[in-house]
């Protein structure tokens, strides 16, 4: 009821959960969670500024800009973990939702979830609830998921038919 998809490349993950999501939405299907998309940006000066990062909030179609401006030579993390927390918010309001979702969509299991934040409960919570999860996992996050997921998790190949199969399984 875990399936993952390890990360190819900058926002191929992103890409792939996001079509498969917004697919079965499309054809009426209740899926809760948050898929990424990063907008990339130009001065016009290249500079080559970062992308921002934002989150599409599924079941109620909010976009919440989840990476901070620290300007163009700035190293750190950009993440804005309040905003963030606002996306978790509303995820879990909508697996707490009449009816509940039937699947759940994560962005990626990052650096947040392995460290106990993010996502990571509500991961847990829709488990526990019997609802499936699809999430992504990036190389060097790849052995702090699999001692979260306690052996099951299921690896799914980096395709939209291979996923998309993997999500109508699990939800009948």
């Amino acid at each position: 009821m875990l399936g993952y998809v390890i990360s190819q490349g900058q926002g191929a993950a992103d890409r792939l959960l996001a079509g498969v999501a917004f697919g079965l939405l499309a054809e009426g299907r209740p899926i809760a969670g948050a898929v990424q998309r990063n907008v990339l940006r130009d001065s016009g000066a290249g500079d080559g500024l970062p992308a921002q990062m934002e989150l599409d909030v599924l079941a109620s179609g909010a976009r919440i800009r989840i990476s901070q401006d620290l300007g163009a030579l700035a190293a750190g993390c950009r993440l804005d973990p309040g905003a963030l927390e606002a996306a978790v918010g509303l995820v879990e309001a909508a697996l707490a939702g009449d009816p509940p979702p039937v699947l759940l969509v994560v962005n990626k299991f990052g650096r947040q979830e392995a460290e106990g934040r993010g996502f990571r409960a509500t991961i847990g919570a829709a488990l526990a609830a019997g609802i499936p999860v699809l999430t992504s996992v990036s190389a060097d996050r790849r052995a702090a998921f699999e001692a979260f997921a306690g052996g099951l998790a299921e690896p799914l190949a980096p395709e939209p038919a291979a996923i998309r199969a993997w999500c109508l399984r699990q939800i009948g």
